[in-house]
């Protein structure tokens, strides 16, 4: 499926490629607030991550889908509160491309960049 608009809801910047495609990131206060409900410093319990997970849903709440990634004892519950409000919870999938750069010595350093190639929903 395709989405006209997909909102970033990791605690990366959407990649240029991702950009291109309709991922959106949050504002600058917003994505400070994600970044603190994607951050645990102490081993959570279940029900920091579901209440955290539904309050990182709520930043989402308007929108066809989100793109979610991180750690993965909170991607399922994320998603699940997602769906629970009606936007579809997708990963990004990327494939590892090989690039060989000149250096100035003449020597050559091969350098491994992830290219964006679509979306794969959380199942």
């Amino acid at each position: 499926m395709h989405y006209s608009y997909i909102l970033n809801l990791t605690q990366h910047p959407a990649t240029p490629e991702q950009l291109a495609v309709g991922v959106a990131d949050l504002p600058a206060d917003s994505q400070a607030r994600l970044r603190e409900l994607l951050t645990f410093d102490v081993l959570p319990v279940a029900s920091d991550i579901f209440a955290r997970a539904g309050q990182i849903a709520d930043m989402a709440i308007g929108h066809q889908a989100a793109m979610i990634g991180g750690a993965l004892w909170l991607m399922a519950p994320l998603a699940a509160e997602l769906r629970a409000r009606g936007i579809e919870p997708l990963f990004a999938f990327s494939v590892r491309e090989t690039e060989e750069q000149p250096q100035p010595d003449g020597s050559v350093r091969k350098v491994a960049v992830f290219r964006h190639r679509g979306f794969v929903p959380a199942v």
